[in-house]
């Protein structure tokens, strides 16, 4: 009986552990920073996507890899090329990997959700956040491999980032530094994993009211301190290079301590 009682027990936390695992992977929801930097698998037949494809609602792809064919089947940092996915205001997409070439990623233009989505090679940016004073949640996921940012918010309000993983990037994210329209906005990241190489964690400008806070913070490969946690700049709307203005910790806009960050 005894030896019977162990064998349920074994089995039950086998399955448990099954169970756990599938739901990670499902939701993003309880990656954690460290689980976040093993990239999965793609599911189903590849996707080339010619044409932007519109969100609006929810829209699981089931971790099937999209990538850019046609017109966007470039990787290149032009500016002006279309996302493989567009989102509505109030949209989700999530359980999607997005393998290269990327084009300009994934665009939101009002709040939005992603959620478990992965990019496996940047391209111009991984996601670009346009509304003007809305909410946004990044929810688990990765980026890797963006020779720019991983991370671009155009638009106003704030940004959540949760349960991430970015790697080999210059900015993870970065508010627009010369946008033509300007906005107060304000970016939290908990509880995700930077690897090296990496130049900047976050960017922010200080004369539009923008803050940045960093918490539960893990930089991987970077036991030198080069990464930047926070860039401070002053922003403009002419479309100019926007001058920096300092990257300490201050309470107001760079909002973190030295517990925030862990170095491994």
């Amino acid at each position: 009986m005894a030896e019977l009682r162990m064998r349920r027990r074994a089995i039950g936390s086998a399955l448990g552990a099954i169970a756990l695992t599938a739901g990670a992977i499902t939701t993003g929801l309880s990656l954690s920073a460290a689980s976040a930097a093993t990239w999965p698998s793609p599911s189903g037949t590849p996707q080339a996507v010619t044409k932007t494809i519109p969100v609006s609602g929810t829209t699981d792809g089931g971790m099937k890899r999209y990538y850019g064919d046609g017109d966007l089947g470039s990787d290149n940092q032009d500016e002006d090329q279309g996302p493989l996915f567009e989102l509505a205001d109030g949209a989700t997409l999530k359980n999607v990997i997005i393998g290269a070439p990327a084009a300009d990623g994934v665009h939101c233009k009002g709040s939005c959700t992603l959620q478990n989505v992965w990019w496996e090679d940047v391209g111009e940016d991984a996601a670009t956040f346009r509304g003007t004073g809305e909410t946004y949640n990044v929810i688990g996921g990765g980026a890797r491999k963006a020779s720019d940012k991983i991370f671009q918010f155009n638009g106003g309000g704030t940004l959540n980032i949760s349960n991430f993983a970015g790697q080999d990037f210059s900015t993870f994210v970065r508010s627009c530094g010369n946008c033509s329209s300007q906005y107060k906005r304000t970016i939290n990241v908990t509880n995700t994993e930077i690897t090296a190489p990496g130049k900047v964690i976050g960017g922010i400008n200080t004369n539009y009211g923008d803050s940045l806070t960093l918490r539960k913070i893990t930089i991987v490969g970077d036991s030198s301190k080069k990464i930047i946690p926070c860039q401070k700049y002053i922003g403009n709307n002419t479309g100019k290079e926007p001058t920096k203005n300092g990257s300490n910790a201050d309470g107001t806009y760079c909002k973190y301590s030295s517990s925030d960050l862990t170095y491994k």
